[in-house]
C-alpha cells in the first residue's frame, strides 16, 4: 500500500482591503492521508482536485481513500476547502511520483478555487500577495497574535459573493488601493505598527455584514483594546485581529462585542512553512501508475 499524510495550514485572507490578493498561513492545521489501493466513496471536493491531477499530469488514474482530520472550521473564511483540495494534489504527486513543484500544485489549487488568496498562503506559508498566479512571499514574526472568533453559523463563498454590486465608486477602490498597499509594506518590512488604520475596506465588508451582522461592533471591540486591526476573515463567518499584545483580552472583547454566546475564539500565529509533506508509507514503487 502506498500512504501519504500532507499537514496543511488554513489561512486568513484578504485582509481587509486586499480583496482576493492577501492572505496569511495560520498555524491551525488539517491533515490529509491518502491511501492508494483503498478505493472507497470520497468526497466531491477530493474527486475533483484528483480528476485534475490526473488529467494535468496525465498520469493513469488509480482508486484511493482520503481521512480529512484537522482543527479547521468548515465555511468561516479560513481555507478549509483549500487544504483539501491542496493536500489530496500533494499526495497524489507524491504517489504518482509526477514530480510537480509545489508552485505547479498551488496553481492547480487556486484553479480549483477561482482565486488564490487562500491557496497562496496555504503553498507558501506567511504573509503572501497574490497577483494571479505570482506570488510574492514574507515570513512573519511569531510576536504576532491572529485572534479567531468563530461565529457557530457558517457562510458559502458563493452566497458571500452574490452580495457583492457589479461596481463601487471609484473613492472607495483608491482607498482600498492605498490600504492594501500599506499592508503588504508592513508585512514586508514587519513594521506591524504601521498596520493600524489600514484593514479598512469599501470592497466586500460592507456588503458582506448583511450575513454577519456584528462584524463592526466586534472589530471595534479589538481595536479599542489594542488590535492593530481587524476583518472579516475570507467571506466569514470568522473574524480576524490581529495584535501584537494582550489577545486573550482582545479576544474576549470580541466575544463579548458579538453577543453570541456559543461561537468560539481561537488564538494562534502565522505558520511560515506552509503545506507540509509529514509521513509516507511507500511501497510496492515497481508498481505501474
Amino acid at each position: 500500500m502506498q500512504q501519504i499524510t500532507v499537514r496543511v495550514p488554513a489561512s486568513t485572507s484578504n485582509l481587509g482591503p486586499g480583496f482576493d490578493c492577501l492572505g496569511v498561513a495560520l498555524s491551525l492545521y488539517n491533515k490529509i492521508t491518502v491511501s492508494r489501493g483503498k478505493g472507497g466513496a470520497v468526497s466531491g471536493i477530493v474527486r475533483d482536485a484528483a480528476r485534475k491531477f490526473f488529467a494535468t499530469t496525465q498520469c493513469k488514474a488509480f482508486e484511493f481513500s482520503c481521512d480529512i482530520r484537522g482543527d479547521i472550521p468548515i465555511a468561516r473564511g479560513l481555507g478549509s476547502s483549500v487544504t483539501v483540495r491542496l493536500g489530496v494534489l500533494h499526495a497524489l504527486n507524491k504517489i504518482a511520483r509526477t514530480n510537480l513543484t509545489r508552485h505547479d500544485l498551488f496553481t492547480l489549487c487556486a484553479e480549483l478555487e477561482g482565486h488564490a488568496d487562500n491557496s497562496a498562503p496555504a503553498s507558501f506559508g506567511g504573509f503572501t500577495l497574490a497577483r494571479g498566479l505570482e506570488i510574492q512571499h514574507f515570513n512573519v514574526s511569531p510576536q504576532l497574535r491572529f485572534v479567531l472568533l468563530i461565529p457557530n453559523f457558517e457562510i458559502a463563498t458563493n452566497e458571500a459573493r452574490r452580495l457583492l454590486p457589479p461596481k463601487i465608486a471609484r473613492t472607495g477602490a483608491i482607498r482600498n488601493v492605498a490600504n492594501a498597499s500599506a499592508i503588504t509594506a508592513a508585512f514586508a518590512t514587519q513594521d506591524y505598527e504601521r498596520l493600524r488604520g489600514c484593514f479598512v475596506d469599501y470592497l466586500h465588508q460592507p456588503f458582506r455584514k448583511k450575513l454577519v451582522p456584528f462584524l463592526e461592533d466586534t472589530i471595534r471591540s479589538a481595536e479599542r483594546k489594542g488590535a492593530l486591526g481587524a476583518f472579516l476573515s475570507g467571506s466569514g463567518s470568522a473574524i480576524c485581529a490581529i495584535t501584537l499584545r494582550n489577545p486573550r483580552k482582545i479576544a474576549a472583547a470580541m466575544m463579548s462585542a458579538s453577543r453570541q454566546k456559543d461561537a468560539g475564539i481561537i488564538v494562534t500565529w502565522a505558520d511560515n512553512q506552509g503545506v507540509q509533506i509529514l509521513k509516507s508509507a511507500i511501497r510496492n514503487l515497481k508498481s505501474k501508475i
